[in-house]
């Protein structure tokens, strides 16, 4: 091993060791229900004839399954949701527009829009922010048109002006995530040309890593691939009880075969970074498709919305691959809004698909339904009940 490796993966050791518009009205749901962040595409007329809406707000679980508590439409398909910790605020977020994006919102649980931001010239959102309440910073995974080079932008979190910008040392920069004074970003490596929007440049090589920054000073310490060159590293998610963060993979094989038998999750600890072999797919089904839409952290291991094949996977630190539970375009999997392990111990944590939720418990699941004409968008966030 050489040098350089060492003090990448000592440096590693010690972070992962050092935290052991239209306004909707509100839905007749019981005070103190469930609550989530996200954004999702309403259907716009009974028919569906028309564009769907775009919309970004808040979900309660009532009687009948999820309602809209609040609604806003926003220009463009939204991605990420980020709570802010503001003092004597804990009601405000920050939508930012699905990759490549051009404008980032920042809003009210209740259905208010308080500051609306646009994508400096040359630049572009990659669908993903996070808080930083300490420093008084909102990080933003970002591109420039220029040369396709990736930027970990720092922008002031009330009026959204950029300050400042951190190199991810690749393109196609997407999710963050804050462990300690870590924080990591995947650089998923999908060239693409800002007037194509997300067509794929095929006659660049994928160049996915993932990278780790130290949050304060904005070193980049460490930086990690996996040997498949044709996977892309997505999302993250941290499991505190092992020390080890679960990445989310999307693959970009040209073969379809190859594409479909492809893993869905890798890990990285003090060991390094690798990918995990998947168990055989469900019968009738073509495989696992090749793409997890998103990843949170469980009781004792990782859940994932593993889309194209309709079902939520699991995998525990302890026993392996879990059965999986069947679910229609499973994508976000709700999780606390700081990155943190699910609220109650992982004892009721939701998943969303299509026309459905599912609650994944220790033996058993229940499915409710998420509001009519709505699809919900990859990413979910818990917040406190209200």
């Amino acid at each position: 091993m050489d040098a350089a490796r060492r003090r990448c993966l000592l440096c590693l050791g010690g972070a992962l060791g050092a935290l052991g518009g239209a306004r909707g009205a509100v839905a007749g749901a019981a005070p103190g229900a469930l609550r989530l962040a996200l954004a999702w595409d309403e259907a716009a007329s009974a028919g569906g004839a028309q564009a769907p809406r775009r919309c970004i707000g808040v979900w309660r679980l009532g009687g009948q399954g999820f309602e809209v508590a609040s609604r806003l439409e926003v220009p463009t398909r939204a991605h990420g949701i980020a709570s802010l910790a503001l003092d004597g605020d804990g009601g405000q977020l920050v939508a930012v527009a699905r990759r490549p994006g051009l404008w980032m919102r920042r809003w009210s649980a209740d259905g208010r829009v308080l500051h609306e931001a646009w994508a400096e010239p040359g630049r572009q959102f990659n669908g993903h922010v996070w808080h930083d309440a300490a420093q008084g910073v909102l990080f933003s995974t970002e591109q420039r048109h220029e040369d396709g080079a990736g930027v970990l932008a720092l922008r002031d979190p009330l009026s959204l002006a950029l300050r400042d910008e951190w190199p991810t040392g690749g393109t196609d920069p997407h999710a963050l995530l804050a462990v300690g004074d870590t924080l990591f970003v995947a650089n998923g490596g999908v060239a693409t040309r800002p007037e194509s929007g997300r067509a794929r440049d095929t006659t660049l090589a994928v160049d996915s890593s993932l990278v780790a920054f130290d949050r304060r000073s904005g070193r980049r310490w460490g930086q990690w691939r996996l040997p498949d060159p044709q996977l892309s590293l997505r999302h993250l998610a941290w499991h505190a009880g092992s020390g080890v963060l679960g990445i989310a993979l999307q693959a970009e094989h040209a073969d379809p075969a190859a594409r479909a038998a492809a893993p869905l999750l890798a890990l990285l600890d003090a060991r390094g970074l690798r990918a995990l072999p998947l168990p055989p797919a469900p019968a009738g089904s073509a495989q696992w498709a090749g793409y997890a839409g998103d990843i949170a952290a469980s009781r004792d291991g990782f859940r994932l919305g593993a889309t194209r094949a309709g079902a939520v996977l699991a995998w525990s630190a302890v026993a392996g691959w879990q059965p999986p539970v069947a679910l229609p375009q499973a994508c976000a999997q709700a999780r606390s809004g700081d990155g943190a392990e699910e609220v109650d111990g992982g004892a009721e944590a939701w998943s969303l698909g299509a026309d459905a939720a599912v609650a994944a418990r220790e033996e058993t699941s229940r499915h409710v339904a998420v509001p009519p004409g709505c699809q919900p968008d990859n990413h979910a966030i818990w917040l406190p009940p209200a």
